[in-house]
């Protein structure tokens, strides 16, 4: 993906275009993100550093095939934080099951 700025033309996160896995590199859980889950149907996951919210996404998609309402993405101390939002109601719950985190 190539992105117009006002310095040039840039390639938007092309080391992990080749490799959608290497976008989402773990969950992340915690007694805040456990809330999220059961309250807001909101996932936390751990990306790489160079992930957009197009490419946390499209990867959450295609390797689970979830239904992504929403990304919000922000740096911590432990790294890019990618929060998302499901378009089902009870599908945050479900795919954290299936991961093994409830």
């Amino acid at each position: 993906m190539v992105k117009s700025t006002e310095y040039g033309e840039r390639t938007m996160s092309e080391k992990i275009d080749d490799n959608i896995h290497s976008i989402i590199l773990r969950p992340y859980i915690t007694e805040k993100t456990f809330n999220l889950i059961e309250k807001e149907n909101k996932l936390t996951f751990i990306v790489a550093d160079r992930a957009s919210k197009k490419d946390v996404s499209e990867a959450i998609e295609t390797m689970y095939e979830g239904n992504v309402k929403e990304v919000n993405i922000f740096r911590t101390i432990q790294g890019k934080k990618a929060i998302i939002r499901f378009v089902k109601d009870d599908e945050a719950r479900q795919l954290a099951t299936r991961l093994g985190l409830v």
